[in-house]
Protein backbone atom coordinates (compact mmCIF):
# COMPACT_ATOMS: atom_id res chain seq x y z
CA UNK A 1 0.00 0.00 0.00
CA UNK A 2 1.35 3.19 -1.04
CA UNK A 3 1.91 6.23 1.33
CA UNK A 4 -0.88 8.31 0.77
CA UNK A 5 -3.21 4.79 1.19
CA UNK A 6 -1.82 4.32 4.78
CA UNK A 7 -2.61 8.26 5.26
CA UNK A 8 -5.68 8.08 4.36
CA UNK A 9 -6.90 4.62 6.01
CA UNK A 10 -5.61 6.32 9.21
CA UNK A 11 -7.77 9.44 8.47
CA UNK A 12 -10.92 6.83 7.49
CA UNK A 13 -9.88 5.69 10.99
CA UNK A 14 -9.65 8.25 13.08
CA UNK A 15 -13.47 9.41 11.76
CA UNK A 16 -15.30 6.47 12.30
CA UNK A 17 -13.69 6.72 15.89
CA UNK A 18 -15.34 10.41 16.20
CA UNK A 19 -18.62 9.65 14.54
CA UNK A 20 -18.89 6.13 16.97
CA UNK A 21 -17.91 8.11 19.96
CA UNK A 22 -20.37 11.02 18.70
CA UNK A 23 -22.99 8.22 18.46
CA UNK A 24 -22.83 6.27 21.75
CA UNK A 25 -21.59 8.45 24.56
CA UNK A 26 -23.42 6.93 26.89
CA UNK A 27 -21.90 3.68 27.11
CA UNK A 28 -19.69 3.95 30.00
CA UNK A 29 -19.84 6.58 32.31
CA UNK A 30 -17.48 8.54 33.97
CA UNK A 31 -17.66 6.88 37.47
CA UNK A 32 -17.53 3.26 35.86
CA UNK A 33 -20.99 2.55 37.04
CA UNK A 34 -24.20 0.48 34.67
CA UNK A 35 -27.00 2.78 34.25
CA UNK A 36 -30.73 1.25 34.14
CA UNK A 37 -33.41 -0.19 35.95
CA UNK A 38 -33.37 -4.52 36.30
CA UNK A 39 -36.10 -4.30 33.88
CA UNK A 40 -34.11 -2.34 31.40
CA UNK A 41 -31.47 -4.39 31.69
CA UNK A 42 -33.55 -7.72 30.97
CA UNK A 43 -34.36 -6.70 28.11
CA UNK A 44 -31.10 -5.40 26.32
CA UNK A 45 -29.76 -8.96 27.86
CA UNK A 46 -32.95 -10.65 25.50
CA UNK A 47 -31.62 -12.36 22.34
CA UNK A 48 -32.89 -11.12 19.13
CA UNK A 49 -33.80 -7.69 20.31
CA UNK A 50 -32.34 -4.50 19.75
CA UNK A 51 -32.71 -0.93 21.04
CA UNK A 52 -32.03 1.62 18.93
CA UNK A 53 -31.35 4.84 20.23
CA UNK A 54 -31.05 8.54 18.56
CA UNK A 55 -27.64 10.00 17.92
CA UNK A 56 -26.76 13.12 20.56
CA UNK A 57 -25.79 15.86 18.75
CA UNK A 58 -22.13 16.91 17.92
CA UNK A 59 -20.57 19.09 20.47
CA UNK A 60 -18.83 21.93 19.04
CA UNK A 61 -15.63 20.40 19.57
CA UNK A 62 -16.70 17.34 17.41
CA UNK A 63 -17.88 19.77 14.93
CA UNK A 64 -14.07 21.31 14.50
CA UNK A 65 -12.65 17.83 14.43
CA UNK A 66 -14.80 17.01 11.56
CA UNK A 67 -14.29 19.55 9.54
CA UNK A 68 -10.18 19.34 10.41
CA UNK A 69 -10.38 15.76 9.33
CA UNK A 70 -12.72 17.35 5.93
CA UNK A 71 -9.47 19.80 4.69
CA UNK A 72 -6.71 17.53 5.27
CA UNK A 73 -8.77 14.96 3.35
CA UNK A 74 -9.43 17.48 0.51
CA UNK A 75 -5.35 18.68 0.87
CA UNK A 76 -3.93 14.92 -0.16
CA UNK A 77 -6.49 14.69 -2.73
CA UNK A 78 -4.98 17.78 -4.68
CA UNK A 79 -1.47 16.57 -3.64
CA UNK A 80 -2.04 13.61 -5.13
CA UNK A 81 -3.44 15.01 -8.29
CA UNK A 82 -0.32 16.94 -8.82
CA UNK A 83 2.01 13.63 -8.16
CA UNK A 84 3.62 15.40 -4.99
CA UNK A 85 4.03 14.16 -1.42
CA UNK A 86 2.74 16.22 1.14
CA UNK A 87 4.55 19.26 2.97
CA UNK A 88 4.60 17.86 7.12
CA UNK A 89 2.63 19.63 9.51
CA UNK A 90 5.18 21.73 12.00
CA UNK A 91 4.79 18.55 14.38
CA UNK A 92 6.42 16.15 12.41
CA UNK A 93 8.97 18.64 10.54
CA UNK A 94 12.20 16.49 10.88
CA UNK A 95 14.68 18.31 12.89
CA UNK A 96 17.86 19.21 11.83
CA UNK A 97 20.74 17.45 12.04
CA UNK A 98 23.82 19.00 13.12
CA UNK A 99 27.45 18.90 11.35
CA UNK A 100 29.38 16.53 13.34
CA UNK A 101 32.30 17.67 14.82
CA UNK A 102 34.71 14.76 15.19
CA UNK A 103 36.88 14.53 18.31
CA UNK A 104 40.41 15.91 17.87
CA UNK A 105 43.16 13.40 18.84
CA UNK A 106 45.53 13.66 21.45
CA UNK A 107 50.24 14.81 20.39
CA UNK A 108 50.82 17.05 20.93
CA UNK A 109 54.34 16.30 20.85
CA UNK A 110 57.48 16.06 18.06
CA UNK A 111 57.16 12.91 17.29
CA UNK A 112 55.75 13.88 13.87
CA UNK A 113 52.06 11.85 14.36
CA UNK A 114 48.72 13.15 14.31
CA UNK A 115 48.16 14.98 17.86
CA UNK A 116 45.80 17.60 18.90
CA UNK A 117 44.17 19.44 16.41
CA UNK A 118 45.09 17.67 13.63
CA UNK A 119 42.16 15.85 12.14
CA UNK A 120 39.60 17.37 10.23
CA UNK A 121 36.03 18.00 11.56
CA UNK A 122 34.05 15.33 10.05
CA UNK A 123 31.21 16.09 7.67
CA UNK A 124 27.37 15.52 8.21
CA UNK A 125 26.65 12.21 6.21
CA UNK A 126 23.85 14.10 4.96
CA UNK A 127 22.39 17.74 4.45
CA UNK A 128 18.94 18.25 5.48
CA UNK A 129 16.65 20.75 3.99
CA UNK A 130 14.66 22.06 6.65
CA UNK A 131 13.46 25.56 5.44
CA UNK A 132 9.48 25.94 6.15
CA UNK A 133 7.48 24.83 2.59
CA UNK A 134 10.46 23.00 1.23
CA UNK A 135 11.22 19.66 -0.01
CA UNK A 136 13.41 17.50 2.45
CA UNK A 137 16.91 17.12 0.34
CA UNK A 138 18.61 14.68 1.48
CA UNK A 139 22.70 14.05 -0.01
CA UNK A 140 23.91 10.77 -0.44
CA UNK A 141 27.30 11.99 -0.98
CA UNK A 142 29.35 10.02 1.42
CA UNK A 143 31.71 11.65 4.25
CA UNK A 144 35.35 11.80 3.43
CA UNK A 145 37.07 9.53 5.44
CA UNK A 146 39.11 11.22 8.68
CA UNK A 147 43.04 11.49 8.47
CA UNK A 148 44.96 8.47 9.66
CA UNK A 149 41.55 7.27 11.64
CA UNK A 150 41.86 3.95 9.23
CA UNK A 151 43.96 1.93 11.88
CA UNK A 152 45.18 2.38 15.91
CA UNK A 153 48.56 4.57 15.84
CA UNK A 154 48.48 4.90 19.62
CA UNK A 155 51.43 2.28 19.44
CA UNK A 156 53.45 5.08 18.06
CA UNK A 157 56.59 7.04 19.54
CA UNK A 158 55.83 10.57 19.80
CA UNK A 159 51.56 9.32 19.71
CA UNK A 160 50.11 9.32 23.11
CA UNK A 161 48.37 5.97 23.75
CA UNK A 162 44.75 7.28 25.62
CA UNK A 163 42.24 6.29 22.89
CA UNK A 164 39.50 8.27 24.54
CA UNK A 165 39.14 11.57 27.18
CA UNK A 166 36.52 10.80 29.55
CA UNK A 167 35.54 14.69 29.53
CA UNK A 168 35.42 15.56 25.61
CA UNK A 169 32.14 17.65 24.39
CA UNK A 170 31.20 18.97 21.20
CA UNK A 171 33.32 22.29 21.93
CA UNK A 172 36.28 21.35 23.98
CA UNK A 173 38.39 18.60 24.28
CA UNK A 174 40.04 19.02 27.95
CA UNK A 175 43.69 17.50 28.31
CA UNK A 176 45.85 17.49 31.74
CA UNK A 177 49.13 15.95 32.04
CA UNK A 178 51.85 15.62 35.32
CA UNK A 179 54.88 14.55 34.76
CA UNK A 180 56.73 14.17 38.01
CA UNK A 181 60.64 12.24 37.87
CA UNK A 182 63.06 11.49 40.42
CA UNK A 183 66.50 10.89 39.01
CA UNK A 184 69.75 9.08 40.96
CA UNK A 185 73.24 9.95 38.88
CA UNK A 186 75.78 7.85 39.87
CA UNK A 187 78.26 10.81 39.83
CA UNK A 188 76.67 12.70 42.67
CA UNK A 189 77.11 16.02 41.88
CA UNK A 190 76.91 18.28 45.18
CA UNK A 191 74.98 20.77 43.86
CA UNK A 192 72.28 18.33 42.58
CA UNK A 193 72.43 19.86 38.96
CA UNK A 194 72.49 17.96 35.54
CA UNK A 195 73.50 19.51 32.13
CA UNK A 196 73.61 18.63 28.66
CA UNK A 197 69.20 17.48 28.79
CA UNK A 198 66.58 19.01 27.74
CA UNK A 199 64.67 16.60 29.46
CA UNK A 200 66.14 16.28 33.15
CA UNK A 201 67.83 18.88 35.17
CA UNK A 202 67.91 17.65 38.67
CA UNK A 203 69.84 14.57 40.58
CA UNK A 204 68.11 13.19 44.39
CA UNK A 205 65.21 15.33 44.22
CA UNK A 206 61.98 14.63 43.38
CA UNK A 207 60.54 17.27 41.11
CA UNK A 208 57.42 17.98 38.41
CA UNK A 209 59.08 18.75 35.31
CA UNK A 210 55.78 19.52 33.93
CA UNK A 211 52.55 20.41 34.55
CA UNK A 212 50.09 21.12 31.86
CA UNK A 213 46.28 22.20 31.87
CA UNK A 214 44.23 22.72 28.62
CA UNK A 215 43.27 21.61 25.56
CA UNK A 216 41.27 21.94 22.17
CA UNK A 217 38.65 24.47 21.36
CA UNK A 218 36.52 23.44 18.42
CA UNK A 219 33.50 25.01 17.09
CA UNK A 220 32.46 25.91 13.68
CA UNK A 221 34.94 24.98 11.75
CA UNK A 222 37.16 27.08 14.25
CA UNK A 223 39.83 25.55 16.21
CA UNK A 224 42.18 26.46 19.21
CA UNK A 225 44.64 24.69 21.36
CA UNK A 226 45.99 26.37 24.75
CA UNK A 227 48.15 24.18 26.79
CA UNK A 228 50.47 25.41 29.79
CA UNK A 229 53.20 24.59 31.08
CA UNK A 230 54.06 24.78 35.08
CA UNK A 231 57.65 23.18 37.08
CA UNK A 232 60.83 22.90 35.40
CA UNK A 233 60.15 23.11 31.51
CA UNK A 234 58.89 26.96 32.04
CA UNK A 235 62.24 27.90 33.23
CA UNK A 236 64.45 25.14 31.39
CA UNK A 237 62.90 25.67 27.60
CA UNK A 238 62.94 29.47 27.53
CA UNK A 239 66.76 29.20 29.31
CA UNK A 240 67.96 27.05 25.47
CA UNK A 241 66.71 30.10 23.21
CA UNK A 242 68.54 32.82 22.82
CA UNK A 243 66.62 35.26 20.61
CA UNK A 244 64.51 36.78 23.74
CA UNK A 245 67.48 38.60 24.36
CA UNK A 246 67.41 40.66 21.21
CA UNK A 247 65.53 43.72 21.06
CA UNK A 248 62.95 44.87 23.68
CA UNK A 249 59.73 42.95 25.74
CA UNK A 250 61.15 39.97 27.21
CA UNK A 251 59.86 37.28 25.25
CA UNK A 252 61.20 34.57 27.44
CA UNK A 253 58.95 35.73 30.31
CA UNK A 254 55.93 36.02 28.32
CA UNK A 255 55.82 32.89 26.82
CA UNK A 256 57.72 30.78 29.47
CA UNK A 257 54.08 29.08 30.68
CA UNK A 258 52.79 28.10 27.23
CA UNK A 259 54.42 25.06 25.53
CA UNK A 260 51.28 24.78 22.62
CA UNK A 261 49.43 28.25 22.14
CA UNK A 262 47.51 28.61 18.74
CA UNK A 263 44.53 29.54 16.50
CA UNK A 264 43.34 28.55 13.43
CA UNK A 265 40.88 27.46 10.80
CA UNK A 266 39.77 23.97 9.54
CA UNK A 267 38.55 24.01 5.51
CA UNK A 268 36.56 21.39 4.25
CA UNK A 269 38.59 20.92 0.87
CA UNK A 270 40.56 17.62 0.33
CA UNK A 271 40.64 15.44 3.31
CA UNK A 272 41.02 18.66 5.37
CA UNK A 273 43.10 21.61 5.83
CA UNK A 274 43.97 23.27 8.69
CA UNK A 275 45.95 26.61 9.05
CA UNK A 276 47.11 27.89 12.42
CA UNK A 277 49.22 30.43 13.74
CA UNK A 278 50.95 30.28 17.19
CA UNK A 279 53.02 28.04 18.65
CA UNK A 280 53.16 24.64 17.81
CA UNK A 281 55.19 21.35 18.44
CA UNK A 282 58.06 21.16 16.26
CA UNK A 283 58.21 17.33 15.31
CA UNK A 284 61.85 17.10 14.25
CA UNK A 285 63.64 14.31 16.08
CA UNK A 286 60.15 12.08 16.15
CA UNK A 287 59.81 11.95 20.01
CA UNK A 288 57.30 14.03 21.63
CA UNK A 289 57.83 16.95 24.15
CA UNK A 290 55.81 15.47 26.86
CA UNK A 291 57.28 12.05 28.04
CA UNK A 292 54.12 10.24 28.59
CA UNK A 293 54.00 9.90 24.90
CA UNK A 294 57.20 8.57 24.12
CA UNK A 295 58.60 5.25 24.08
CA UNK A 296 61.67 6.66 26.53
CA UNK A 297 62.13 9.40 28.89
CA UNK A 298 65.98 10.82 27.82
CA UNK A 299 66.09 10.80 24.30
CA UNK A 300 68.81 10.44 22.41
CA UNK A 301 70.62 13.45 21.30
CA UNK A 302 69.08 13.66 17.69
CA UNK A 303 65.66 14.56 19.67
CA UNK A 304 66.86 15.99 22.77
CA UNK A 305 69.15 18.65 20.93
CA UNK A 306 66.50 19.27 18.13
CA UNK A 307 63.57 22.11 18.62
CA UNK A 308 60.79 21.00 20.61
CA UNK A 309 58.80 24.06 19.57
CA UNK A 310 58.20 26.67 16.39
CA UNK A 311 56.33 29.85 16.83
CA UNK A 312 55.06 30.77 13.45
CA UNK A 313 52.62 29.74 11.09
CA UNK A 314 51.26 26.00 9.67
CA UNK A 315 49.29 24.34 7.16
CA UNK A 316 48.59 21.10 7.24
CA UNK A 317 46.95 19.59 4.42
CA UNK A 318 45.36 16.10 4.17
CA UNK A 319 45.22 14.92 0.47
CA UNK A 320 44.04 11.64 1.41
CA UNK A 321 43.68 9.42 4.77
CA UNK A 322 47.31 8.56 4.70
CA UNK A 323 49.16 11.64 4.14
CA UNK A 324 49.84 14.91 5.82
CA UNK A 325 51.54 17.58 4.10
CA UNK A 326 52.68 20.78 6.48
CA UNK A 327 54.22 23.85 5.42
CA UNK A 328 56.17 26.22 8.14
CA UNK A 329 56.18 29.81 8.26
CA UNK A 330 58.33 30.52 11.61
CA UNK A 331 60.37 32.56 13.69
CA UNK A 332 63.46 30.56 13.58
CA UNK A 333 64.49 27.48 15.15
CA UNK A 334 63.11 27.02 18.15
CA UNK A 335 62.83 30.54 19.37
CA UNK A 336 60.19 33.48 19.80
CA UNK A 337 61.68 35.86 18.07
CA UNK A 338 64.34 36.33 15.39
CA UNK A 339 67.48 35.96 15.72
CA UNK A 340 68.85 38.48 13.12
CA UNK A 341 66.86 39.46 9.79
CA UNK A 342 65.29 36.61 8.39
CA UNK A 343 63.06 34.47 9.94
CA UNK A 344 62.71 30.07 8.83
CA UNK A 345 60.71 28.06 6.54
CA UNK A 346 60.48 24.16 6.99
CA UNK A 347 57.67 21.33 6.09
CA UNK A 348 56.65 17.83 6.92
CA UNK A 349 55.53 15.34 4.93
CA UNK A 350 53.65 12.41 7.24
CA UNK A 351 52.88 9.08 5.20
CA UNK A 352 51.21 5.91 6.68
CA UNK A 353 49.98 3.41 4.21
CA UNK A 354 48.79 1.31 6.67
CA UNK A 355 48.12 0.17 10.35
CA UNK A 356 52.22 -0.99 10.82
CA UNK A 357 54.23 1.64 9.07
CA UNK A 358 54.94 5.40 9.34
CA UNK A 359 57.08 7.63 7.45
CA UNK A 360 58.33 11.06 8.28
CA UNK A 361 60.35 13.58 6.72
CA UNK A 362 60.96 17.42 8.52
CA UNK A 363 62.90 19.83 6.63
CA UNK A 364 64.06 23.23 7.96
CA UNK A 365 65.91 25.97 6.00
CA UNK A 366 66.99 29.67 5.33
CA UNK A 367 66.23 30.56 9.30
CA UNK A 368 69.46 33.01 10.34
CA UNK A 369 69.86 31.48 13.70
CA UNK A 370 73.40 32.08 15.17
CA UNK A 371 72.90 35.18 17.61
CA UNK A 372 74.43 38.25 16.54
CA UNK A 373 75.78 36.52 13.21
CA UNK A 374 73.54 37.92 10.34
CA UNK A 375 74.07 36.04 7.38
CA UNK A 376 74.53 32.35 8.88
CA UNK A 377 71.99 30.29 7.31
CA UNK A 378 71.07 27.00 8.75
CA UNK A 379 69.82 23.70 6.81
CA UNK A 380 68.60 20.87 8.49
CA UNK A 381 66.51 17.42 7.73
CA UNK A 382 64.85 14.92 9.91
CA UNK A 383 63.62 11.54 8.84
CA UNK A 384 62.28 8.48 10.71
CA UNK A 385 60.73 5.45 10.12
CA UNK A 386 58.58 3.78 12.80
CA UNK A 387 57.61 -0.31 11.97
CA UNK A 388 55.36 -2.29 14.01
CA UNK A 389 55.99 -5.50 13.02
CA UNK A 390 54.43 -7.86 15.50
CA UNK A 391 50.85 -8.01 17.28
CA UNK A 392 49.12 -10.76 18.43
CA UNK A 393 47.50 -9.94 22.43
CA UNK A 394 46.81 -13.43 22.86
CA UNK A 395 50.80 -14.15 23.48
CA UNK A 396 52.96 -12.92 26.74
CA UNK A 397 54.93 -10.53 24.02
CA UNK A 398 51.75 -8.90 22.88
CA UNK A 399 53.22 -6.18 20.09
CA UNK A 400 56.27 -5.38 18.68
CA UNK A 401 57.79 -2.19 17.32
CA UNK A 402 61.35 -0.66 15.94
CA UNK A 403 61.73 3.50 15.20
CA UNK A 404 65.27 4.82 13.40
CA UNK A 405 65.56 7.97 12.71
CA UNK A 406 68.69 10.05 11.02
CA UNK A 407 69.30 13.50 11.06
CA UNK A 408 71.71 15.67 8.95
CA UNK A 409 72.27 19.30 8.70
CA UNK A 410 74.81 22.97 8.19
CA UNK A 411 75.40 25.95 8.38
CA UNK A 412 76.82 28.49 6.00
CA UNK A 413 77.61 32.32 6.53
CA UNK A 414 79.37 34.02 8.86
CA UNK A 415 82.78 32.93 9.30
CA UNK A 416 81.72 28.61 8.31
CA UNK A 417 81.17 26.56 5.89
CA UNK A 418 78.59 23.22 5.09
CA UNK A 419 81.48 22.16 2.41
CA UNK A 420 84.41 21.81 4.92
CA UNK A 421 86.92 23.70 6.03
CA UNK A 422 87.78 25.85 3.38
CA UNK A 423 88.60 29.97 3.30
CA UNK A 424 85.33 30.61 4.02
CA UNK A 425 85.51 28.76 7.56
CA UNK A 426 85.98 26.12 9.50
CA UNK A 427 82.89 23.34 8.86
CA UNK A 428 79.84 23.63 10.55
CA UNK A 429 77.33 20.74 10.09
CA UNK A 430 75.10 17.64 12.20
CA UNK A 431 75.09 14.30 11.84
CA UNK A 432 72.94 11.62 13.80
CA UNK A 433 70.92 8.76 14.56
CA UNK A 434 68.83 7.07 16.68
CA UNK A 435 66.94 3.63 17.27
CA UNK A 436 64.89 2.04 19.58
CA UNK A 437 63.38 -1.21 19.81
CA UNK A 438 60.36 -1.86 22.08
CA UNK A 439 58.18 -5.11 23.19
CA UNK A 440 54.94 -5.05 24.97
CA UNK A 441 53.97 -7.68 26.98
CA UNK A 442 50.50 -8.90 28.66
CA UNK A 443 47.77 -7.15 26.64
CA UNK A 444 50.27 -3.99 26.66
CA UNK A 445 50.20 -3.49 30.57
CA UNK A 446 54.56 -3.78 29.96
CA UNK A 447 56.80 -2.72 28.15
CA UNK A 448 60.55 -2.75 27.82
CA UNK A 449 62.42 -0.68 25.30
CA UNK A 450 66.01 -0.67 24.42
CA UNK A 451 67.92 2.27 22.04
CA UNK A 452 70.37 5.08 21.63
CA UNK A 453 72.25 7.23 19.08
CA UNK A 454 75.26 9.62 18.20
CA UNK A 455 76.10 13.01 16.88
CA UNK A 456 78.73 15.06 15.60
CA UNK A 457 78.49 18.58 15.82
CA UNK A 458 81.73 20.34 15.14
CA UNK A 459 80.55 24.06 15.95
CA UNK A 460 78.22 22.98 18.53
CA UNK A 461 75.30 25.23 17.31
CA UNK A 462 72.89 22.16 18.49
CA UNK A 463 74.86 21.20 21.62
CA UNK A 464 72.98 22.05 24.87
CA UNK A 465 75.00 24.31 27.12
CA UNK A 466 75.97 22.95 30.20
CA UNK A 467 74.02 25.53 32.85
CA UNK A 468 77.64 26.56 34.14
CA UNK A 469 77.06 29.49 36.86
CA UNK A 470 73.80 30.23 35.66
CA UNK A 471 74.61 30.39 31.82
CA UNK A 472 72.06 30.73 29.04
CA UNK A 473 72.00 30.03 25.69
CA UNK A 474 72.00 34.25 25.44
CA UNK A 475 75.19 34.41 27.40
CA UNK A 476 77.21 31.65 26.76
CA UNK A 477 80.22 30.60 29.08
CA UNK A 478 84.27 30.56 28.26
CA UNK A 479 83.68 27.29 30.47
CA UNK A 480 82.40 25.08 27.21
CA UNK A 481 82.78 26.99 23.84
CA UNK A 482 80.31 27.26 20.90
CA UNK A 483 83.02 28.68 18.57
CA UNK A 484 83.31 27.69 14.63
CA UNK A 485 84.67 24.41 14.54
CA UNK A 486 84.46 23.31 17.91
CA UNK A 487 84.59 19.62 18.32
CA UNK A 488 81.40 17.64 19.72
CA UNK A 489 80.85 13.82 19.58
CA UNK A 490 78.47 12.20 21.39
CA UNK A 491 76.63 8.58 22.04
CA UNK A 492 74.09 6.99 24.74
CA UNK A 493 72.22 4.39 25.42
CA UNK A 494 69.44 3.16 27.61
CA UNK A 495 66.80 0.76 28.88
CA UNK A 496 63.04 1.73 30.23
CA UNK A 497 60.64 -0.50 31.60
CA UNK A 498 56.94 0.75 31.98
CA UNK A 499 53.96 0.13 33.57
CA UNK A 500 50.92 1.18 32.57
CA UNK A 501 47.93 -0.50 34.37
CA UNK A 502 45.65 2.22 32.64
CA UNK A 503 45.74 4.12 29.52
CA UNK A 504 46.17 7.87 31.53
CA UNK A 505 49.14 6.59 33.65
CA UNK A 506 52.39 5.28 33.31
CA UNK A 507 55.00 4.21 35.83
CA UNK A 508 58.46 4.23 33.96
CA UNK A 509 62.18 3.22 35.37
CA UNK A 510 65.28 4.28 32.94
CA UNK A 511 68.96 3.93 33.31
CA UNK A 512 71.05 6.04 30.22
CA UNK A 513 74.78 6.11 30.08
CA UNK A 514 75.92 9.11 27.97
CA UNK A 515 79.55 9.62 26.90
CA UNK A 516 81.40 12.55 24.82
CA UNK A 517 84.71 13.13 23.24
CA UNK A 518 85.01 16.15 25.63
CA UNK A 519 84.33 17.10 29.28
CA UNK A 520 80.40 17.80 29.25
CA UNK A 521 78.63 16.09 32.37
CA UNK A 522 78.31 17.31 35.57
CA UNK A 523 80.65 15.46 38.02
CA UNK A 524 81.02 15.22 41.69
CA UNK A 525 82.02 18.95 41.85
CA UNK A 526 79.08 20.35 40.49
CA UNK A 527 78.84 22.88 37.41
CA UNK A 528 78.18 25.93 40.43
CA UNK A 529 80.84 28.18 41.95
CA UNK A 530 80.98 27.79 46.08
CA UNK A 531 79.43 30.89 46.83
CA UNK A 532 76.38 30.22 44.29
CA UNK A 533 76.48 31.97 40.70
CA UNK A 534 78.77 35.00 40.83
CA UNK A 535 79.54 37.62 38.38
CA UNK A 536 77.92 37.17 34.89
CA UNK A 537 76.91 34.03 33.28
CA UNK A 538 79.41 34.39 30.47
CA UNK A 539 82.67 35.34 31.98
CA UNK A 540 85.38 33.32 34.56
CA UNK A 541 84.50 32.91 38.02
CA UNK A 542 87.71 34.17 40.17
CA UNK A 543 88.65 32.15 43.61
CA UNK A 544 88.24 33.31 46.73
CA UNK A 545 90.86 36.52 47.20
CA UNK A 546 90.70 37.33 43.25
CA UNK A 547 89.29 39.95 41.61
CA UNK A 548 90.35 39.31 38.52
CA UNK A 549 91.16 35.92 37.08
CA UNK A 550 92.82 34.69 33.91
CA UNK A 551 91.53 31.37 33.35
CA UNK A 552 94.61 29.84 35.14
CA UNK A 553 93.92 27.22 38.19
CA UNK A 554 95.44 29.35 40.56
CA UNK A 555 93.17 31.82 40.31
CA UNK A 556 90.02 30.71 38.84
CA UNK A 557 87.52 28.51 39.70
CA UNK A 558 86.37 25.66 37.12
CA UNK A 559 83.08 24.12 36.67
CA UNK A 560 83.47 19.77 37.60
CA UNK A 561 82.81 18.16 33.90
CA UNK A 562 83.25 14.92 32.90
CA UNK A 563 83.03 12.98 29.70
CA UNK A 564 80.26 9.83 30.61
CA UNK A 565 77.02 10.17 32.21
CA UNK A 566 75.19 7.41 34.05
CA UNK A 567 71.42 7.73 35.99
CA UNK A 568 68.67 6.30 36.70
CA UNK A 569 65.49 7.59 36.52
CA UNK A 570 61.84 7.21 38.11
CA UNK A 571 59.03 8.92 36.68
CA UNK A 572 54.93 8.70 37.37
CA UNK A 573 53.45 10.56 33.99
CA UNK A 574 49.61 10.81 33.73
CA UNK A 575 47.72 11.92 30.91
CA UNK A 576 43.94 12.32 30.98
Amino acid sequence: MGAFGRKRGFIGLVLAVLLYSSAAPGVVLADGKDDGTPAEKTEKAKPGTTKVEAPAPLTERERLLLDRVEQLEKRMAELEAKGQPAAPSSSEAPVPQPSVVAPETAQPGVGGTVRSGEVASAASPAAVSTAPGTQERVSTKPAKAEPFAFADFTWLTGNARTKESPMDTKFFTPEIRADVDYVYDFAHPKDDTIGGSSEIFRSNEVHVTQLGVGGDFHYDNVRARLMTQFGLYSETTPRNDASPSRGQWNLADAYRYLSEAYGGYHFNVLHGVNVDAGIFMSYVGLFSYYQFDNWAYQPSYVSSNTPWFFNGVRVQIFPSEHLKIEPWFVNGWQSYGRFNNRPGIGMQILWRPNGWLSVLGNQYMLGEDALNTPGRVRYHTDDSIQVKYYDNQENFISKAAFSLTGDMGCEHGGGVSCAGNSLKGPKQSFLGYMVYNRLWFDRDKYALTIGGGQINNPGRYLVLLPPINGATASSGTPYFTENPGDPYKAWDISGTFDWMPSQYITFRWEYNHRAANVPYFSGSGGVTPPGGNTGTPGGLVCLSGFTTCDGSPSNTWFPDLRKTENRATMAILVKF
